[in-house]
């Protein structure tokens, strides 16, 4: 099993707007794709960044999903990210492997 985290730093300005988006547009998509089993939303509390930072984190049993996400549905849902909220965010993506 595997997490797929991406952070966000968002402006304030347009953290609130983003959220709606995620819990109402996005999320649906990305779960929608069929590779993830689960997953959730993340406000981080005490983040040393400007902004307002977020993690959203899906779960993946094998790593043939993660791969297909990446190369099938990533680049789609990640351009409507970048057109909608453009010069408003930055993004960090990582994947972990679970271990315990």
């Amino acid at each position: 099993m595997f997490l797929y985290n991406v952070t966000l730093i968002l402006d304030a300005t347009a953290a609130e707007d983003w959220l709606q988006w995620m819990q109402d547009i996005h999320i649906p998509q990305v779960m929608a794709t069929g590779m993830f089993v689960s997953n959730r939303l993340l406000k981080v509390v005490d983040s040393p960044n400007e902004g307002v930072t977020y993690c959203s984190q899906y779960v993946v049993e094998t790593l043939d999903n993660y791969n297909k996400y990446q190369e099938t549905f990533a680049p789609a849902l990640q351009a409507e990210l970048n057109e909608k909220y453009k010069n408003r965010f930055v993004a960090y993506r990582s994947l972990m492997e679970f271990v315990a």
